[in-house]
């Protein structure tokens, strides 16, 4: 199934996790994903994305790399990985060696450069 096929958007129990510092990105993402049935929050710090995992547990983290914070977004998804088993999908402007090595440690269930709109 893809993102936009599941009929009537009152079934969708789908819930995603957005980690993204620019909150005018995160709002525009966070509102089309709600368009189509899910279940979005939104935090803009790995801190407070690892306590959101482990005390919501939603279904999906899409993770922006570069944070405010102590923690990156690599760091945030590792121990989202290792304590919450949730997947994660980075969604990035970064794309240098460096930094796609470091995320691909993490597991990531896929790597969505900006723009993508």
């Amino acid at each position: 199934m893809g993102i936009g096929d599941y009929g009537d958007k009152g079934m969708n129990s789908t819930h995603i996790l957005i980690v993204e510092d620019e909150i005018i990105f995160a709002a525009d993402l966070k509102g089309t994903l709600e368009s189509y049935g899910y279940i979005v929050d939104s935090v803009v710090t790995g801190e407070a994305a690892i306590a959101h995992a482990k005390e919501q547990r939603p279904d999906l983290v899409v993770m922006d790399i570069l944070l405010g914070g102590k923690i990156d977004g690599i760091q945030a998804a590792e121990m989202i990985r290792t304590t919450c088993n949730i997947p994660v999908i980075y969604l990035t402007a970064y794309a240098d060696d460096t930094i796609l090595n470091r995320a691909r440690i993490t597991e990531p269930y896929g790597y969505i450069l900006k723009p993508f709109f």
